[in-house]
């Protein structure tokens, strides 16, 4: 590969001291790029605690990582003028490079689409955002939808994480070049474990937004369990996961493990510890972390929404249907009884052949000369 190459991520999220796990699905897309190419990061975001504009710079696993901080703001046309100036100034004091990988079209995308226009620099699009999902996307404004569709029109490539997240799009009105490319999973953290435990440990890992993640459907669901699986042990693993506690106190959930925010590193050990991985959101794309969960060798157990179906194997897990609490509790019992016949080296294959860090890198290097060659 040419190591020549350099491309700039532009991403509206990202991780930073204001959210550390936002956008964490970029930065591993950053990472994997970083494996063949020179990459350098722009991120830009408010911190509502200074006054005056800060500037971080970090070499991040060989990602060049400029994290922006901007004073908050009520005024939205200063906050627009704020923003896209300091992603131009931070910019402009980047060494020349060839190609922009824009994460989430809207609204940075304006930036992007203003260097094609102005600076010659073409751009391709990975999205990764469930908000053009119906009904998600009756909260669109006329105006941001209208500069969307000229994004994602402009972009060489557009590449959603799911052929359902593009489907979505295609619905919404946003035409373009499309070409899906999936999350990316470390498969030398994420692998497999021999150690075998006399509990039966269920996993849930995520941001603990309860509207789209269903925490109080997880948890309503455990409380039962504990009635049926006697060595029944619960980690519910990320930030404001303590946001839970007096519903795990009013449900009487007894072996429930309260586990903040913690390294990738940390949650693959959770993960190949445990026996199953649950979610039970009412909205995905494509969950990096059931990705991280069939590396590690663990069936899943899943709602059927986004496109988690598309990544899903015969005997990696059970999909239901959003909401249904009885069906949940059902599949996770199927898995304690050993009814399903799981082979963990072969999940573990199918994450690496699938999702790996070489796998991606590669399938994002086919369309960045794609795109050079045709500008």
């Amino acid at each position: 590969m040419d190591k020549k190459l350099h491309i700039l991520f532009l991403s509206g999220w990202y991780p930073s001291r204001v959210s550390p796990s936002n956008g964490d699905f970029v930065q591993r897309h950053a990472e994997a790029v970083s494996t063949n190419y020179k990459v350098t990061l722009i991120h830009v975001v408010t911190d509502k605690n200074i006054v005056h504009v800060e500037s971080t710079f970090k070499v991040i696993n060989n990602v060049k990582t400029k994290i922006i901080y901007v004073p908050k703001t009520k005024n939205p046309l200063f906050k627009f003028y704020l923003f896209f100036k300091t992603y131009l100034n931070a910019i402009n004091s980047i060494e020349d490079f060839q190609l922009i990988h824009l994460n989430i079209a809207f609204p940075k995308g304006i930036i992007a689409l203003y260097l094609k226009w102005f600076k010659k620099k073409p751009y391709i699009i990975s999205e990764h955002w469930s908000g053009y999902q119906d009904p998600q996307n009756k909260s669109i404004v006329f105006l941001q939808k209208m500069l969307t569709k000229k994004i994602v029109k402009n972009a060489s490539f557009v590449c959603p994480v799911s052929k359902h997240l593009q489907k979505e799009m295609i619905s919404f009105g946003l035409k373009g070049h499309y070409y899906p490319i999936p999350n990316v999973v470390d498969t030398s953290k994420f692998n497999i474990s021999e150690a075998i435990s006399k509990k039966f440990i269920i996993t849930h890992v995520s941001g603990m937004n309860n509207k789209i993640k269903n925490i109080d459907g997880i948890l309503n669901v455990i409380s039962k369990l504990e009635g049926e699986i006697p060595n029944l042990e619960f980690n519910l693993i990320g930030n404001n996961s303590n946001n839970y506690l007096s519903k795990i106190k009013q449900l009487n959930i007894k072996n429930a493990n309260i586990i903040g925010q913690i390294s990738n590193i940390e949650v693959a050990n959770y993960l190949k510890n445990s026996n199953l991985f649950l979610l039970f959101s009412n909205y995905e794309n494509l969950p990096c972390v059931i990705l991280e969960a069939f590396a590690c060798g663990v069936p899943v157990v899943s709602t059927n929404v986004g496109g988690i179906s598309e990544y899903f194997p015969e005997n990696f897990g059970y999909l239901t249907t959003s909401k249904n609490e009885i069906e949940l509790e059902k599949a996770i019992l199927k898995i304690y009884n050993h009814k399903l016949n799981f082979n963990k080296k072969l999940m573990h294959n199918y994450a690496e052949n699938n999702f790996g860090v070489k796998t991606i890198a590669n399938s994002f290097s086919k369309i960045y000369y794609k795109t050079l060659n045709d500008f």
